[in-house]
This record gives C-alpha cells, sequence and structure tokens, in this order.
C-alpha cells in the first residue's frame, strides 16, 4: 500500500472520528445523552454504524470524547490568562472566563447535567482534574511564587476553586436574570481571590 492512499485513510478516519463527535456533541447537548440514539448520531455525521463502533466501542465512550474535548476548549478558554498569572487580575479574569464558557447550551447540558450520570464522578473528575485543574494549579503555583497570593497547600486550593467555580457555572445556568447572576459571580470571584492575596 502507497504511503498516499495509507495517508488518505488516515485523514479520512480522523474526518470520521471528527464528524461523530461534532455530531454526538450537538445532539447531546440539545436533547440530553439520554434521550439520544446511536442512530440520530450516525445519521447527523453521514457516516455509516459500523463507522461509530470502529471508532467508540459505545455511545458512553464517544460521550467521554466529547467531554473531553469539551473540557479541553473550558482549559483553553483560560489558560492565556492564567499564563500571566504573576498578577493578579489575569488570574481574576482567568477564573472570569472558565465560568463564561460554561454559558453556552450544550456545554452547560453535557457538562453541567449529563456528565457525571453518564461517566461516574470519578471519571469526570480525572478528565476535569487532567484539563482545567491543571491549568489553574499552573496559574496558582505561578502567583505564589510571585507573590501575588499566600503560599497556600496548592493541590486542595486548585480543587476548591474548581468547586467553587463549577457551583458559581450551576448558579449562573439556574439563574431567571443570567446577566444579573453572572455579575454576581464576577463580584464573588474577585472578592474570593482577593482574599487570597499576598499582604
Amino acid at each position: 500500500m502507497s504511503t498516499d492512499v495509507k495517508s488518505r485513510r488516515v485523514i479520512q478516519g480522523e474526518e470520521t472520528r471528527d464528524a461523530l463527535i461534532g455530531a454526538a456533541r450537538e445532539l447531546f447537548g440539545t436533547q440530553g445523552y439520554a434521550a439520544t440514539s446511536t442512530e440520530e448520531i450516525v445519521s447527523k455525521a453521514g457516516v455509516t454504524k459500523g463507522a461509530l463502533y470502529h471508532h467508540f466501542s459505545d455511545k458512553e465512550r464517544l460521550f467521554r470524547a466529547v467531554y473531553e474535548q469539551i473540557q479541553r476548549e473550558i482549559s483553553d478558554a483560560s489558560v492565556v490568562e492564567f499564563l500571566q498569572a504573576d498578577k493578579f487580575e489575569p488570574l481574576v479574569t482567568g477564573c472570569q472566563l472558565w465560568v463564561d464558557s460554561h454559558s453556552d447550551p450544550i456545554v452547560r447540558q453535557i457538562v453541567l447535567v449529563d456528565a457525571r450520570g453518564v461517566l461516574g464522578p470519578e471519571v469526570t473528575r480525572q478528565i476535569e482534574t487532567r484539563f482545567s485543574t491543571v491549568a489553574l494549579r499552573g496559574a496558582l503555583r505561578t502567583a505564589m511564587h510571585a507573590g501575588v497570593i499566600e503560599r497556600r497547600p496548592l493541590r486542595p486550593l486548585a480543587f476548591m476553586l474548581i468547586g467553587a467555580l463549577t457551583e458559581a457555572c450551576l448558579y449562573v445556568a439556574a439563574a431567571e436574570d443570567a446577566e444579573l447572576a453572572r455579575d454576581e459571580v464576577s463580584r464573588l470571584i474577585l472578592d474570593l481571590l482577593a482574599g487570597l492575596r499576598a499582604a
């Protein structure tokens, strides 16, 4: 088999996988995991059921791929600010961007509503840790080394902040006035992080 044919197959395989993840993301996000069938996913992706099972052993594995993609995007949205955490404002902005990235209804449904029920709390925590918690931990470490915030136990602090930010996302998502809720959360993020500032 020539290299060109092999390369084309690899590219087609990646395109098929991406199409499945994109279709599943939209359907899981608009209908919820339980209400979405594999038939709907393959139809929306324009592929066969065999292609689905070639890339993913079952619907749950496909959901996991979607969840990982979203967690990567959430982390990426904050990481630019987090990389500048040797100053206080980018740390606050990074946390706010993390909350804002959950405002998309599709992201909310997948991350805040379905993920723990589908994947279980242990798997969702592992994935969240791999992406968001690691990025936040790096920002906190930078801020501590720069003297922006007081030195504290890093790992538990990162988990506690992610927990608080996740609850903030749930609060904003459930609010009748999302704009007001977002403003309230923004002020509280600032207050929370200000409590960590070095004297």
